[in-house]
């Protein structure tokens, strides 16, 4: 589909963008039935082919929602993912001249996009959002902003979501980033050095300062606050008590992250507990595994059976 919101993004990405779309079994022969929809957003350095089993991967989504509907009181859903792999490998589905708009390309155009071209039930209450490490993060981001658009979300293992105010101590990554020019650089460095260029582009871009045309908090073994301070205002943990209404009006929240998969498991904790002390009713729960290895089993026997009894409306004739 062609995102308008991500035309003439500073880093050259096209605006047309792959969205893969699993339609449940009865989709072909119940012509008249309509669905939920959960738009679930992948991770970083990641895309759709791999969630998709078009290569080989931590998760397979089709065969994951087959094994779903073969379960007890399963219910039938389409789902959605957008391939946010830019020129740094990752959208953070944030809004930046430099990688475009995806927050409103995921929460207005994509969803517009879908509800005009498949059989969905088109309201906020029949509209789940989900997304693991970057597309978590996308998750609790843009679920918290925009509740007329989805009632229920769930994050799986989140990343960024706490500020990062570099101690005023020399940072080895952010060195290593200053020195990258180009993507093709960009590409061959280490992951934390390719999440710092992807965090950069998204959260204090530049449109002043080709080629890249985004900051970076440390260059020349200086400490820049004010570009620190834009991370901040980026980081969930520090916005979160801005939305506490309009994270009040989502019909469900959900979460959860391995034991071992740190820093990123304190920060969903930390979250719960924030949650927890404004009375907002959500679902949490630690588990023992790392970032990846139980993601597919806990898409099956927790994401998906959360979205069908959280999302409001029934297909149809059913």
């Amino acid at each position: 589909m062609h995102g308008k919101t991500l035309e003439g993004n500073l880093e050259g990405d096209s605006p047309d963008r792959e969205v893969f779309v699993y339609l449940p079994p009865s989709y072909q022969s119940g012509r008249t039935r309509r669905y939920p929809v959960i738009y679930l957003l992948h991770g970083f350095t990641d895309d759709p082919e791999h969630w998709w089993g078009v290569k080989q991967h931590f998760v397979n989504v089709p065969a994951v929602m087959d094994k779903y509907l073969a379960s007890s009181g399963a219910r039938e859903m389409i789902v959605v993912m957008p391939n946010a792999f830019t020129a740094w490998q990752g959208s953070m589905y944030s809004n930046s001249a430099t990688t475009g708009d995806w927050e409103a390309f995921v929460s207005q155009e994509m969803v517009g996009y879908i509800d005009g071209r498949y059989r969905t039930i088109a309201d906020a209450g029949s509209r789940g959002l989900a997304g693991h490490s970057m597309g978590g993060y996308g998750t609790i981001r843009i679920g918290m902003k925009y509740p007329e658009m989805f009632s229920a979300i769930y994050a799986l293992s989140p990343c960024c979501m706490a500020a990062n105010t570099f101690s005023g101590q020399r940072s080895a990554g952010l060195e290593r980033a200053a020195a990258v020019r180009s993507p093709e650089e960009g590409a061959k460095a280490d992951f934390g050095t390719k999440a710092m260029l992807a965090s950069a582009a998204a959260w204090s871009p530049n449109p002043a300062k080709p080629p890249l045309y985004f900051d970076l908090p440390w260059e020349n073994g200086e400490l820049k606050t004010a570009i620190a301070a834009k991370w901040t205002a980026n980081a969930p943990l520090a916005m979160i008590d801005q939305y506490v209404t309009e994270l009040r009006k989502l019909r469900a929240i959900g979460m959860d992250a391995g034991e071992q998969d740190q820093p990123i498991g304190s920060t969903v904790v930390t979250l719960h507990e924030i949650l927890t002390a404004y009375k907002i009713p959500h679902e949490f729960e630690m588990y023992q595994g790392n970032h990846v290895n139980r993601v597919a089993e806990r898409l099956e026997t927790k994401t998906l059976p959360f979205f069908g009894r959280e999302l409001g409306g029934r297909a149809a004739g059913k």
